[in-house]
């Protein structure tokens, strides 16, 4: 297996732990990772949000972890990059106001390149113009946004993911088994044990 080169959209307040989790873990198992951010360079951070399921109609929010990026958005030439990680929390919906994260996800997607993206990173496809005909899973509350776009919206259990064709997606962190392993499979990653 060759190494991949994959890119992160991070953004302030992106969910924690669908931010962290897939960097280190796609780190781990030998990928270069340039996680990336709209207005900020290599060193500076980004805040995240814990967000979690404790019974009230929707998630509650704590603070999370300082992200660190470590590549240039500016400098992001998609072309030179194998796959894509859009992690979900607030930060889609800011993120999918910046015309260059829209033509960088249309990039991803017309070349059919891997993309994973979970809980409200369905905003940014939307927005993207990519989900036309195509089976997605996201937060429930995004649902409206992906049939809106055309897409089918695939309602799962919070623990699993979806595959089709390039997209692997999810409803929320607690799918990171799920995700990551379909990801992984796509990217063509083995892991010996």
């Amino acid at each position: 297996m060759a190494a991949k080169r994959i890119l992160l959209l991070a953004g302030d307040y992106a969910e924690d732990y669908e931010t962290m989790v897939p960097f280190q873990t796609l780190l781990a198992v030998g990928h270069t990772v340039h996680a990336v951010c709209p207005g900020k360079k290599p060193g500076d951070h980004v805040k995240t949000a814990v967000h979690d399921f404790e019974g009230a109609q929707t998630y509650s929010e704590k603070p999370g972890h300082n992200f660190a990026l470590n590549a240039d958005f500016n400098a992001v030439k998609p072309e030179d990059y194998d796959a894509l990680v859009i992690p979900g929390g607030r930060a889609p919906e800011y993120l999918r106001l910046n015309p260059r994260v829209l033509d960088i996800v249309r990039h991803f997607f017309s070349a059919g390149k891997p993309v994973a993206a979970v809980c409200h990173g369905a905003q940014i496809l939307a927005a993207a113009g990519v989900l036309q005909g195509r089976t997605c899973s996201a937060y429930p509350a995004c649902a409206p946004e992906v049939r809106a776009a055309g897409g089918v919206y695939a309602e799962i259990p919070v623990d699993q993911a979806v595959t089709e064709g390039n997209l692997v997606s999810a409803p929320a962190w607690p799918a990171h088994p799920a995700w990551l392993g379909q990801f992984l499979k796509l990217l063509g990653t083995q892991i010996a044990l």
